[in-house]
């Protein structure tokens, strides 16, 4: 579970309610016309601009939104290097046994063309357009809440038209004056909030997953091609290990050198 997510959200949410709160009476700012407006405006709009499937794909990828990353790069790059050592030790085909384990159906795919001796290039080629459509898929699921972001701020704006409309068809009626500024106002508000604290944040919350989980692949890329290279298992994870941020590479080092300890002394015992 992403924390981050469901804090930001909560923390946001409950901030500007407090607020509301604090200002007067909170019921002030409920208005159904003003959400029928903006809601049944950027929905409409939505499911406009995209198709049924897609639809379903975006809302599918909440669940990444809230979910925490499940594959670490450096955790990939163990993996790899223990592949590289066992392909180095036993030969390319000793991995057969590991891919059929893993869970990761691209890492599988990878380790599953080298070993069935597939030309470099064309492995390098089939992986990478396979993440080219990856990043295409996460792409329109985020437009669909960059949509909605885009479309609820203009449906708000199209609210405070339709309540200046009534307010000024009804002069003579000074009763009617307030009710229809009121929609005007309260439609923005709506539009602007939905947008900044929902749509926009959770558009950008799956760029950054995509962004992530592209990291990963590309890892595993390199990872796969240096293994068929029969690259030293230290050079392959010094090569990796240039993905990585310096905090991630210290935290990896730090990881290998108790892993390498608790063997250590085990062997002593």
């Amino acid at each position: 579970m992403d924390l981050a997510t469901i804090v930001g959200l909560v923390l946001g949410v409950s901030l500007v309610a407090l607020g509301m709160i604090l200002e007067g009476n909170i019921l002030i700012y409920v208005s159904l016309v003003s959400a029928l407006i903006v809601g049944g405006g950027t929905l409409g709009g939505v499911i406009l601009a995209y198709s049924f499937r897609q639809l379903k794909n975006g809302v599918g990828a909440l669940k990444v939104a809230f979910s925490k990353q499940q594959e670490e790069p450096r955790d990939i790059i163990s993996v790899l290097v223990s592949f590289a050592e066992k392909a180095r030790r036993e030969g390319l085909l000793a991995l057969e046994d590991e891919a059929y384990q893993l869970d990761d159906e691209f890492l599988k795919k990878g380790i599953q063309l080298v070993v069935d001796g597939t030309d470099p290039q064309l492995v390098r080629n089939i992986l990478e357009t396979e993440l080219d459509f990856l990043e295409q898929r996460h792409a329109i699921n985020r437009g669909v809440f960059e949509k909605a972001g885009e479309l609820s701020p203009a449906f708000g704006m199209i609210g405070t038209l339709i309540g200046l409309i009534g307010m000024l068809s009804h002069l003579d009626d000074p009763d009617a004056i307030g009710p229809g500024m009121a929609t005007a106002l309260i439609t923005t508000l709506y539009g602007a909030l939905i947008a900044n604290l929902v749509f926009i944040p959770l558009a950008e919350k799956l760029r950054v997953k995509s962004e992530e989980e592209i990291l990963v692949r590309e890892v595993m890329i390199e990872g796969i091609l240096s293994i068929q290279a029969g690259e030293n298992p230290r050079i392959v994870e010094e090569k990796l290990k240039a993905f990585l941020a310096p905090k991630s590479r210290n935290q990896l080092d730090e990881e290998q050198e108790t892993e390498g300890g608790a063997v250590g002394r085990n062997a002593a015992t």
